[in-house]
């Protein structure tokens, strides 16, 4: 008797983890637009504190995008994604590489920051393909 009244009515399946709408790519977009501003204005100033400091955050921000572009990767997009859009593998290894020491974490060329956007570009056109169907 107990176990009928504890056994769920109505059973819900969700292709992610939370209901949609709680991912977006545009988290990781707006870090990456951090790093990009930060090496910009490390390039305007010369002051050594505001060089050090500007770096610290641009590395924190450069954590932040991998953070969210892995939520991605392994939260929301799943088999049928990638199955259907066999491209997002390597989109994710690149734009996490980018992100990282290799990349606009351990630099401060604007060109990297660029291209870490223009990957999230590319992440987040397919995320919202998704959002359609």
């Amino acid at each position: 008797m107990l176990s009928r009244l504890l056994t769920p009515k109505t059973v819900v399946h969700a292709h992610c983890d939370l209901p949609c709408g709680v991912y977006d790519p545009a988290q990781a977009r707006i870090e990456a637009e951090s790093i990009k501003m930060i090496i910009q204005k490390v390039g305007e100033n010369s002051d050594p504190d505001f060089r050090t400091r500007a770096v610290l955050i641009k590395e924190q921000r450069a954590e932040l995008v991998k953070h969210h572009l892995w939520v991605l990767w392994t939260d929301y997009f799943k088999p049928p994604h990638f199955e259907k859009y066999p491209e997002l593998h390597q989109l994710f290894n690149e734009a996490t590489k980018l992100a990282g020491a290799s990349g606009a974490k351990g630099s401060m060329d604007a060109s990297a920051a660029q291209e870490l956007l223009d990957k999230i570009a590319q992440i987040d056109k397919v995320f919202w393909e998704t959002k359609q169907a």
